[in-house]
């Protein structure tokens, strides 16, 4: 199961940084992951700051 990101999100781009396949990218007012290409490794929620990235 992909990853979400909460609105708990700072927008710091650090999720976007570790993020081995590329699935995440700057929206509007938060980072988004796009579950069709997550593959559900955890980098992304390891690295977050703000502790807004969880399995969804």
């Amino acid at each position: 199961m992909a990853y979400v990101i909460s609105d708990a999100c700072v927008s710091c781009g650090t999720c976007a940084d570790g993020c081995p396949v590329g699935a995440i990218s700057q929206g509007e007012s938060k980072y988004d992951i796009n579950a069709d290409v997550c593959v559900s490794c955890g980098a992304c929620e390891a690295s977050c700051p703000a502790g807004a990235i969880a399995e969804g």
